[in-house]
């Protein structure tokens, strides 16, 4: 049974939510993209926020320049900056009467029955408020399956599936799935038709890639949620995607 009202889950992966040196939040980032999201709730959809960046935001209090290449110690740069990432989204959805629930999520956590359920249910009555807005992280600190492969593109799927979704929106620095020339895919109904255009490179500051987003689009199509990947640094993509307009990447969900 789906929602009555329309649920997205939009995904902020860490090349989006970094600032040009990669070792602190861009602001301004964060100022637009929450007020995009407030947006649509206030437009009456139901909205989810799964959410990279706890790396770049414990480099930035810890003094860091650079990203860590061990991983514990990314995981301690994610462990400090968690809170101050949630900071940043509960003082920028107050601008719009919003609160924020934090939720920090494993793969181990969706495999299990009971916690998979528990988690539906947790989302279940966070919608039922109407002024909240689940912010999804994986738990960096004792998980690194996202950490190390796919800046929560996986998660960001496997979020959408369980919160039952219609709709899951990838930002990235990116305009989409580029073609051979190197122009954007405007619509893809065959995931794996397309597999063979996701390049291994990815972005500065980003942990996936197109591969990674391409195995996340394939398991939420997969499960019938429609799914985009736009462009993160370019104003009124989410809207545009939510509203059907031709914006970066469309996935068509598989029907039967």
């Amino acid at each position: 049974m789906l929602a009555s009202a329309k649920r997205i889950v939009v995904k902020f992966g860490s090349g989006i939510l970094a600032n040009a040196t990669g070792n602190s939040l861009d602001q301004p980032q964060f100022e637009r993209l929450s007020a995009e999201v407030a947006a649509l709730l206030q437009a009456g959809y139901e909205c989810v926020v799964v959410t990279s960046g706890a790396v770049a935001a414990g480099l930035m209090a810890l003094g860091l320049k650079e990203r860590p290449e061990e991983l514990a110690a990314r995981q301690a740069c994610a462990a400090v900056g968690q809170s101050k990432l949630m900071q940043i989204y509960a003082t920028e959805f107050a601008r719009h009467g919003l609160n924020v629930a934090q939720l920090l999520l494993t793969h181990g956590d969706l495999d299990s029955r009971m916690r998979y359920q528990n988690a539906c249910n947790t989302l279940e009555r966070l919608f039922e408020r109407k002024t909240v807005v689940p912010i999804i992280n994986e738990n960096d600190s004792v998980a690194v399956e996202e950490l190390k492969f796919g800046d929560n593109d996986r998660l960001s799927a496997e979020v959408a599936v369980l919160a039952r979704a219609n709709q899951l929106i990838l930002l990235t620095s990116v305009d989409g799935l580029l073609d051979e020339a190197g122009n954007t895919v405007a619509r893809v109904e065959d995931v794996d038709a397309v597999s063979g255009l996701a390049r291994q490179e990815k972005g500065r500051f980003s942990v996936g890639g197109m591969v990674s987003k391409l195995q996340a689009v394939k398991l939420a199509v997969d499960a019938g949620i429609t799914t985009h990947i736009v462009s993160g640094r370019k104003p009124g993509q989410i809207g545009a995607a939510v509203a059907g307009q031709t914006v970066g990447t469309e996935f068509v969900p598989r029907i039967g």
